[in-house]
Order: structure tokens, then sequence, then C-alpha cells
């Protein structure tokens, strides 16, 4: 009973704080957009709030304006007529889930349906008369009501029992939900509309037909030379490649890092690191300059050996290498909390049963990998697929679905149809990746971390096995040394293949520091970009992080109905290239209800919501490995969902947590194919900037730009390693994470048992 009631209060003062959120929404804060920047204050001193361009709507209303938005007031008071009633009465979570419905629906259906024009539907002005107002973006105060809405109708559903009643994992499951289909379904929904539409303006299946069938997309002709396929099967075969190798290198890599007894795993991880936190197209123009036509490889070749100089570069085989170096480190993240988190005392227990070490390997260590293999390989295949500046800089003849979009969008021809067309090919190559992944793990269990401490050391690789491991490890940590070393030295060359002398120019025009009058004067043309991007790429990181994380602790740990599509959709923003999410949040957010063109804001929804899926993955893959009887224990001692989350469970997460934040940021940091449509003379970033120097051909500022970047993510990089630190299994160190959480669910055992029996006796 006592926990009843408790459970009842908290219900009821969660009501009350959403309502109370609503209510601010509605009559203290700006309800629209605000011209200035969205976190400053300045509207308090520009006549808030009678001025109706920051005016909350209660006041709105109160002078006349905007009517429309009166019934959001009485909707937002309804609840209130609960009072008193209990969380069993069938009418509690009724009236709960008819507020947040109808008020939700509500709001979107006024904000699209209201325009810069007044009605948005025709059919509205004939039923409801001309408007004499219109409106714009949604502010604060929309925002905040919306939240209300949505979280009210959460509360709904658990009181009337969906998902066990719990609050935490409703209101999860809402908040995912609202955000992945305003922000990735809507955007891509209305893209992917336009592939029905003629140039006529009108919708047509057979156009669409025409297009998704024709022969650039599917084809393959015999020409000189071999076979030349169209851009589907460029794009299946490339990823194939890509997912195999950089799954394999990965694997690799974690395997020196953690079964080979290597002194210097800091610094292997910060080699494999280096690929992921480099700049677009600066990989491709150091392939360009070492095995191009005029590279320095090339031309060592053919002074030295005669080997003539060839256009191979471009192509299939540049484009595996780049794609390779950038996309191993994706991999790698993944595997080494996998490997790491595999328990060492069933590896033990084989070898007492006298299974030699490669026997260990083969038959226990391996088949536990599998989530890790798996998930590894999604990813380099999605990342592969969704590539755009590699295949821009080096796909010569080859042509792939990511560049061949981008060119229908902004080349000469302007066709949305035929990008979207190329996007929906792409994702059924997605979608059949994911599921072929689900297929291959199967219903299979992975676990091997439990609530017992486990004091074993894992065990070294076969001789054989670790010989073949270090070499492939040292020959492309040389490869990739090698690469790096052209990117550092040609950002100090005056004009590579013409001049070789060293200067300091290039960072000096792009990192200038002064003074002037006023101070401390930044008069490098770079800095702008500069900051910007940190600001950005720092805000979108624990965001991107913690959404992947829950929705991560969502698909593994909790049952509900929907979950496959529900995965499938926190999925879809990988599938799609970053080129059309690009254009089709410009086509989305550039007018009511939600106006973000133009605005820091856009950019850091882009980045979170095309980089979650990493998250989620990875969450996925680590959580796999975590026994349930941990985080059940804490539930059956009285601790609700959220408290079994943050203190059982995350402790324990931290490889992904690391993978999280350092895969965002520095994507973040690197992206160009959504954010070159996103940026805006106010909000520029480095990406950007890099690519304008580029095209006009100022390769030396591109270089030392990216160099630069590339210390400094490194540098925040070990911060966040310093900060998150790294998960311990094992007994030694009485600190170890397992030992943290095992120790929280005791607490929690003695805060539950102690009001229960002092009520007792």
């Amino acid at each position: 009973m006592r926990h009843s009631s408790q459970a009842q209060a908290t219900l009821y003062s969660t009501v009350v704080l959403w309502m109370t959120v609503g209510l601010l929404g509605y009559a203290v804060l700006p309800w629209y957009g605000l011209d200035s920047n969205f976190f400053t204050l300045s509207w308090l001193f520009d006549g808030y709030p009678f001025n109706s361009d920051v005016a909350p709507a209660l006041f709105l209303n109160l002078q006349g304006e905007k009517l429309w938005l009166a019934p959001i007031g009485f909707l937002l008071l309804i609840p209130l007529a609960l009072w008193r009633r209990r969380k069993i009465d069938p009418a509690f979570g009724s009236v709960l889930l008819a507020v947040g419905a109808l008020g939700f629906s509500y709001l979107l259906l006024q904000g699209f349906g209201i325009g810069l024009r007044g009605w948005n539907w025709s059919f509205a002005a004939s039923l409801f008369g001309d408007l004499d107002g219109r409106q714009f973006g949604m502010g604060w105060g929309a925002l905040l009501v919306a939240g209300a809405f949505l979280f009210l109708f959460t509360l709904g559903c658990a009181a009337r029992g969906a998902v066990g009643g719990d609050e935490f994992v409703a209101g999860s499951i809402g908040f995912i939900i609202a955000v992945v289909g305003i922000f990735i379904f809507m955007p891509i929904i209305q893209m992917l509309l336009s592939a029905f539409v003629t140039q006529d303006g009108v919708y047509s299946a057979g156009a669409f037909a025409s297009k998704l069938f024709s022969e650039r997309i599917w084809g393959i002709a015999c020409v000189t030379g071999g076979p030349r396929c169209g851009v589907a099967w460029n794009s299946l075969f490339l990823a194939i490649l890509v997912g195999v190798v950089t799954t394999a290198l990965g694997l690799v890599f974690a395997l020196v890092a953690t079964r080979t007894g290597f002194r210097y795993g800091a610094v292997l991880r910060a080699l494999t690191v280096l690929p992921i936190i480099t700049p677009p197209f600066v990989i491709g123009l150091a392939i360009i300059l070492l095995f191009g036509l005029s590279g320095a490889v090339t031309q060592l070749l053919d002074s030295a050996l005669g080997i003539p100089a060839s256009r191979w570069v471009y192509g299939l085989p540049g484009l595996l290498i780049a794609q390779v170096l950038a996309f191993t480190p994706i991999a790698f993240l993944v595997m080494i909390g996998v490997v790491e988190g595999i328990s060492p005392s069933m590896e033990e227990a084989a070898q007492t049963l006298r299974a030699s070490r490669w026997q260990t390997f083969r038959t226990v260590s391996l088949p536990l990998m599998r989530p890790g293999l798996a998930n590894a390989f999604l990813l380099g295949f999605i990342e592969s697929m969704a590539d755009f500046g590699n295949p821009l800089v080096l796909g010569g003849n080859f042509d792939v679905l990511s560049t061949e979009i981008f060119f229908a969008i902004v080349g000469a021809q302007y066709d949305q149809a035929q990008a979207a067309i190329l996007a929906l090919v792409l994702l059924a190559f997605t979608l059949g990746a994911f599921y072929a992944q689900r297929f291959w793990l199967g219903k299979k269990s992975y676990t091997t971390v439990s609530g017992k401490g486990d004091a074993g050391v894992h065990p070294h690789l076969p001789p054989t096995l670790r010989n073949i491991v270090f070499a492939v490890a040292a020959l492309w940590t040389l490869f990739t040394l090698f690469i790096y070393v052209t990117i550092f030295y040609a950002s100090f060359v005056k004009l590579w293949g013409v001049d070789f002398s060293l200067t300091f120019d290039h960072y000096v025009k792009s990192f200038a520091i002064g003074w002037n009058e006023f101070g401390l004067h930044w008069s490098g043309a770079a800095w702008s970009s500069f900051w910007t991007t940190i600001e950005i790429a720092l805000i979108s990181a624990p965001l991107t992080a913690a959404i992947g994380l829950l929705t991560a602790y969502l698909l593994v740990r909790q049952n509900f109905a929907g979950k496959e599509p529900f995965e499938f959709g926190t999925m879809l923003s990988f599938a799609i290239p970053g080129t059309v999410i690009g254009v089709s949040y410009v086509v989305a957010f550039n007018v009511p209800p939600i106006e973000l063109t133009g605005t820091g804001i856009i950019l850091v929804l882009s980045f979170v919501f095309r980089n979650m899926p990493v998250g989620v993955r990875a969450g996925v893959a680590s959580m796999s490995q975590i026994d349930r009887s941990l985080d059940e224990s804490s539930l059956t001692l009285g601790a609700n969902s959220w408290q079994t989350f943050r203190k059982i469970i995350l402790p324990l997460l931290k490889p992904a947590i690391l993978a999280a934040l350092v895969y965002s940021f520095v994507r973040a940091m690197t992206a160009i194919s959504a954010i070159i449509f996103l940026v805006s003379a106010r909000y520029d970033m480095s990406t950007s900037y890099i690519v304008g120097r580029v095209e006009n051909n100022e390769y030396g500022i591109a270089i030392a730009y990216s160099a630069v970047l590339i210390f400094v993510m490194l540098v925040v990089i070990g911060v966040m390693q310093l900060i998150v630190g790294s998960r311990r299994i094992g007994r030694r160190g009485l600190g170890g994470d397992l030992a943290q959480s095992r120790t929280n669910v005791s607490r929690m055992a003695g805060a539950q048992s102690q009001p229960t029996i002092s009520g007792g006796g």
C-alpha cells in the first residue's frame, strides 16, 4: 500500500508539473519565434508582454489577436478535474489521453493550417473565411506547450497500463517518437513526395516508375575496359566491400589493444581515431597528392621503376582506400567495447577444460563478438552508402548514389524527383542490410556481464593469430601515418607540385591574431567559422549521446507494441544521404510552423538526428552484454525505471557513451553533405569554409585549416576520455563500475526496506 500511495503521489506531481510547464509556455513565454538569437532575453525589453512579436499566447488573446490559440489554454486546465481521483480510476487515464491527444493535434493543425498569408489550405478558407492575421514559426511558448501535451498523453498511457504503467518508459517512447517524427520523418516525407511530381508540378506514378527503373540506376553495359554498372550496383558493391574491410580492421585493432599485451594501447587508439576526425576532402586530397597523375609516389615510381602514371586512383580503388581510412574508426569504436565486455571467466573456463587458445578464441570469444561485428558492418555499410565527400573528389567515372543525388539537386537539372527516387533506392539497400544483420544475429543471447563480479583476465591470442593481427595493424598504421604526414607537410608547402618551399602563410591567413584599440583581435579569415563549429559541436554531442543511449535502452530492455518500426525509425536518418537531409530540412523548416533556416538550431538538430544511430547501435551492442538481472533487481527493490537506468545501466555503458560522444562531436566538426545547405552568413561551419577554399584551388589553406581542426579534435577527445573513463568489470579495484552498480542496488534495497520495517512495527 505504501508503494501504491507513493506511485499515486508521484503521478499527481508529474501531472501538475507538465500542466505548469504548459501554462508557463502559454501565459509567460513568447509564443512565436524571435528574429534575434533564440537564446537571448532581449524580448523582455522589447515591449513584453504587449508587443505582438514577443507576446505570450494569453496576452495575444486578451488583445483580441490570434484567437485560434485560445482553445489551447482551456485544454491545459482540464487536468484540474482529476484532483483527488485515483490512478486506477479509468477516467484518470482517459482524461489525460484525451487532453494530450487533442492538444497536440490541435497545435499541429493550427500550426500547419495557418501560415504567413493566412490559411494554407483552400478548403479552410472556404469554410471559415479569410483571416485578419497570420502567424510565424513557433517559439519557446509553443515548444513548452507541445511538450506538455505530449507528456500528458504519455502519462495517460501509463495510467491505462501501457508498458506496465511505467511513466519514464512511456514518456521516453513518446518523446523519441515525437522528435524522430518531426525531425526525421516529416522532412524526409516532404522530400520523397516530390518523387511523384513531374516538371509540370502534377503527381504521376508513370513518371516515377520510368525514373526508378532507368538504365542510369540499374543498367549494366559492356564498355571498353570492362562492364559499367548503374549507380545502384556501384554503391552496393562499394558499401559491401567497405563494410567487410572496416569490420575486419576494427576487430584487428580491438584485439591488438585488448588481447596481445600491447603496451602502447593509448597510442594505438589515437591513431585509429585520426581518420574519423579528418575533415572531408582532405583524405581524398592527400591520396591525389600521393597517387594522382602528378602525385609524389606516382612520380617516384615512374622515375625509379619506369611504371607510367595512370588514373587508377580515380574510381573504385581510390574510393575504397579513402572510405576504409575514414570508417575503420567507427568499427573500432564499436568493437572495442564489445571485445572488452566479454567475460574473462568464460574464456578461462574453456582453457581449464583443455581448449587451446585458438579453440577458445574461435568457439567462445568470436561468437560472443557477433553483436559488435554485425553492428560494425551495418555502420560501415551505411556510412559508405551515404558518403558524399570522398566520391566527389575520387569518384571519377565510378558514379554512386550520393553524388548523383547531389548533382540532381544542385546541378543544372535541379530535379528533386530524381533525387528522391535515388534516395528511395539507397534506403532500400540500407533496410536490406539492417534486416540481414538481424537475421544473422537471430534470437541468441550474448550476455556476458552479470551481477556477479569477474576476477578473470582476458587470455592472449594464439601466437600465429597474434602475429597476423600485429602485421595487419602495423601495415595499416604505417599507411595511415604516411597519409597524415603528407597532409601536415602539405599544409606548409607553398604550392604543391610547383613550389615545395616551406611557409607559414596558410596558417597566418587563416588564424592570425592581433591587437587593436579594442584589445585582442581575431583577424584570421577562419576564426568565425572555427568558433561557430566548436560551439555547435559541443552542444550537439551530448544531446546526440543522450537520445541515442535512451533509444538503445528502450530497444534492448523494453517490450512494447511497434518496437520494430520504432527501431527502423531511429535508424532512418543514417540511411538517407546527408545531401537529402540538408535539402529536406530547408524545405520543411523554412516556413511555419517551424522556422529554423539560417539559425544555429537547425545545424544542431541536423547533427543530433543524423548521428543518433551511432549512439543507438553502440548502446545496443554494449547493453546486449549486460544481464537483465541487474536492473530487474533494482526494480524489484522499489526503484523506478529512471533510477535504474541512471544508477545501474549507465555506469556499465561507458564505452558506448564515449563512442557516441566522440563520433557525434567529430562528425559535427567534419560533416559537409548536410550542412552545405544549412549554413548561413552568421552560422558558417569549418567544412563549408574548407570546401570554398578547395573550389578556389587554395589547397594549402584548406589543408592547414584541416590540420588545426584535427589537433583541436584530438584534444577534445582526450578530455572526453578522461571525463567518461573506461568500464571496469573485474574485481581489481573496488571502484569498478560493476561493483558500483551492485552497490547502488544494495543502497536501493536499504532505502526501500527502512520505511517498510518501521511501518510493519
